[in-house]
């Protein structure tokens, strides 16, 4: 190997404030920051792939809902962690994206959205009883809060 930079990352163990699942969408990172600092996410332990949310309420295989779970009871074990943020975003690939899926139809789209996300904090609470469980949904405008999720 060959040092190509130096830097001093903290040696010290952390306790993680939540565990965060959201797509690898690079448009929304900007937005996705912006708001876990908002609402008080300092030290978050990211899980991000791609549909974020989607993985735990309308899996394409069933590994990956025990995927995410998994990842989580690790970020419960390791570092303490007893919240979970659920994301979505708009025109989203793994959904099929907004104009292909959706038709353009931004309200569609943020409905069908906060479904999932009510199916996918239900699935989480349903596995890991007792984590508290925060969802928004990310739209180009902003970050929207599902408080029935």
């Amino acid at each position: 190997m060959r040092k190509v930079l130096h830097f001093d990352s903290p040696r010290e163990k952390y306790h993680c404030d939540a565990s965060v699942v959201s797509c690898f969408d690079n448009r929304f990172d900007a937005v996705s920051r912006k708001l876990l600092k908002r609402i008080g996410v300092v030290q978050p332990d990211a899980i991000r792939i791609a549909g974020g949310a989607k993985a735990l309420a309308s899996p394409e295989e069933g590994f990956h809902r025990a995927f995410v779970i998994e990842q989580i009871h690790k970020s419960i074990r390791l570092h303490g962690t007893e919240r979970a943020i659920l994301m979505l975003h708009s025109d989203c690939g793994a959904y099929g994206g907004l104009t292909a899926r959706f038709r353009g139809d931004v309200q569609a789209e943020a409905a069908h959205h906060r479904t999932e996300l009510g199916l996918a904090a239900a699935v989480l609470k349903a596995a890991i009883p007792g984590l508290a469980v925060d969802c928004f949904f990310l739209n180009f405008e902003g970050a929207w809060v599902v408080e029935d999720g």
